[in-house]
């Protein structure tokens, strides 16, 4: 029978930071001798999908799916749908968003 073991405490931790202030807080870092590994690309960390765009800028207007649909005249079954990657928005469903959520329809198409 194998003996349980104990994770030894490790000594590093996750800074998270605005990039403009990327390079003065790695600057204050390495003057207080901590050893500086390289950064993390945002791409990397956030959800860029179509899919995460339409329901952070829905949270931001702070609106409903329901609300939603009225005003675009999408079901709002199908802006679910969208917001859970399981319909794409296409093109006239952006433009439609986009005029409601007040934003260029470019931000819910998929590069």
């Amino acid at each position: 029978m194998l003996a349980p073991t104990r994770k030894h405490p490790t000594e590093t931790f996750t800074v998270t930071c605005p990039v403009d202030m990327q390079a003065s807080v790695m600057a204050f870092l390495r003057d207080k001798g901590c050893t500086v590994q390289g950064s993390v690309a945002p791409e990397e960390v956030l959800d860029m999908s179509p899919a995460a765009i339409l329901r952070g800028m829905r949270y931001r207007e702070d609106i409903t799916q329901a609300e939603l649909s009225r005003r675009t005249g999408i079901p709002q079954r199908h802006i679910s749908e969208m917001e859970n990657s399981r319909r794409p928005i296409g093109k006239q469903n952006a433009r439609k968003l986009a005029e409601a959520l007040n934003c260029p329809p470019t931000r819910f198409l998929a590069a």
